[in-house]
């Protein structure tokens, strides 16, 4: 087994224990802290609190057959400012906004923010550069649900001179008016917001609440429970976030992040509660996050059409890693809003579990010739009851557009500005068991074909009692259950100890596509 330190401040520090394990460890350890016990531990992402600022650490990781250590020092803090030293209260009836956005605001380079136990009613809270956040075990930052009490970002402010803009709000990749996140940074750099609190958004589905009527704008778009604006240099760790108005977090147009040992937990049927959404970011790293909501566990964006398009930002170089995707429609979802483009995504050692789909791409005419796909590795991935495991839709029919002849056309159409493209994807080393509607479904456009899909070592069974289900969200997918690999329009279909048990029909049905089996 090897431990390093992924990341550590001034007050705790993320190990990640690799011992082969994806997302837990094969056994249970110890965790020895300067000769005391610290605790147990079964995840490969584990993280240390409670350290003092500038100290020496030595840890030592003890199993049955296993035993590892590593040395480390906590980092300089100049001070700490208590939030309940500037008048806030936590005793969940107080609004205590006012009093936490003063310590912040307070809150010298170097030195830490602290929320102690207890319940913390809030309206959004605004980070600030070089500021270090700690919700302390039993901290709750508890959202109001009443609109009126939100700021308003609008959409699209125009400069003085007219020669530029001012991008704020944004709904689905679209310049549009929206609320304020419960947590927001805008234009901040190197802030932290991390410990073993909770935010709670509150939201619900009874009248004036944020899920009902969630598809109708209600003065402005819902609220992100942490939106991200411009930033750089950001770390999220090891809160946990749950009942969010809308996408649980949302890094936008930022670069350099982290997000590590996370919980991110909604119901089943909240709406448009994606975990973790990063559009038009560069540098994202996600570890040892836990999720379990009502819509896409990771879905990486980068604009419909007009921010994509203006801007021409892809999402790129983001590394997924010893996380747990759970009860979402897609673990890794890459769209539909992605007019900008997502390169080099790698998604490693991760659990897919009782997920509609695993690897999601949502694309279609009209995202535009940036809207490039390539360099996506998924590898050493287990999926457990994954609806399909894989599915590549060039033809996703979501909003008014999308229902559209130009959309939805099996001819082939003249390829221009508005046609996307999907170059490079490898799938290895992936076990998915207990599948129930399709092994594979893979569409892309016969004027632009799906440039290389390889897989090796992919192996993929079926439930003994499958569910029926349409495979992907497009005109003409019919519901199945038990299909193997569906491969239309791909110019390259690279096999490679490769398995489907247990189908009903072929293990291959290919149209359009060059198969090569090695």
């Amino acid at each position: 087994m090897e431990v390093r330190v992924m990341w550590k401040n001034a007050r705790c520090a993320v190990l990640e224990l690799a011992d082969g394990g994806i997302y837990e460890t094969k056994e249970e350890y110890e965790i020895v802290l300067n000769g005391k016990s610290y605790g147990k531990t079964k995840k490969v992402v584990s993280s240390l609190y409670n350290l003092k600022p500038d100290s020496s650490y030595e840890v030592q990781i003890v199993g049955e057959k296993e035993t590892a250590k590593i040395e480390f020092c906590t980092d300089y803090e100049f001070v700490t400012l208590n939030v309940k030293d500037f008048g806030a209260k936590g005793d969940g009836q107080q609004d205590d906004t006012t009093y936490i956005q003063a310590a912040i605001l307070s809150c010298p380079k170097d030195s830490r923010v602290l929320v102690p136990a207890g319940e913390y009613k809030i309206r959004s809270l605004f980070l600030k550069d070089d500021v270090r956040v700690e919700l302390a075990e039993g901290a709750v930052l508890s959202a109001y649900t009443d609109r009126s009490l939100f700021p308003i970002f609008q959409s699209v402010i125009q400069s003085y001179d007219e020669k530029d803009e001012y991008n704020l709000g944004t709904w689905e990749g679209n310049p549009l008016p929206m609320f304020a996140g419960i947590i927001t940074g805008v234009n901040v750099k190197n802030a932290q917001l991390y410990g073993q609190g909770r935010i709670e958004g509150n939201a619900g589905k009874e009248e004036g609440n944020w899920w009902y009527q969630p598809k109708i704008m209600n003065i402005a778009f819902r609220p992100r429970m942490i939106f991200l604006n411009h930033c750089e240099n950001i770390v999220v760790q090891g809160i946990q976030v749950q009942n969010s108005p809308s996408w649980n977090i949302h890094p936008y147009f930022s670069d350099h992040l982290r997000f590590l040992d996370l919980k991110i937990l909604n119901p089943k049927n909240s709406p448009n509660t994606d975990g973790l959404d990063p559009e038009s970011c560069k540098d994202v790293e996600l570890a040892g996050i836990y999720f379990s909501l009502g819509d896409d566990c990771v879905a990486v964006k980068s604009g419909k059409i007009y921010m994509g398009a203006k801007y021409k930002k892809p999402s790129e170089d983001i590394f997924i890693h010893q996380c747990c995707m759970r009860d979402g429609h897609g673990s890794i979802t890459i769209g539909s809003e992605m007019a900008g483009g997502v390169k080099r995504l790698t998604v490693k050692d991760c659990l897919f579990l009782h997920t509609d789909r695993g690897l999601r791409i949502k694309t279609r005419r009209g995202r535009g010739k940036d809207a490039i796909i390539e360099d996506i590795l998924f590898e050493n991935i287990h999926m457990d009851h994954v609806m399909t495991p894989f599915v590549i839709n060039s033809f996703y029919y979501c909003d008014p557009d999308g229902h559209t002849e130009y959309v939805r056309s099996r001819e082939k159409l003249p390829v221009d500005d508005r046609t996307p493209d999907i170059r490079t994807l490898t799938f290895k080393d992936i076990e998915a068991e207990n599948c129930h509607v399709a092994a594979a479904y893979m569409c892309g456009l016969p004027e632009q074909k799906i440039r290389r899909v390889e897989m090796e070592n992919v192996h993929v069974t079926y439930a003994e009692n499958p569910q029926a289900g349409v495979p992907a969200m497009m005109e003409g997918a019919e519901e199945v259950t038990k299909m193997g690999i569906y491969a239309y329009n791909v110019e390259e279909l690279l096999l490679k100890n490769v398995s489907v048990q247990g189908q009903d029909g072929e293990e291959l049905t290919a149209e359009g596509t060059k198969v090569i089996r090695l």
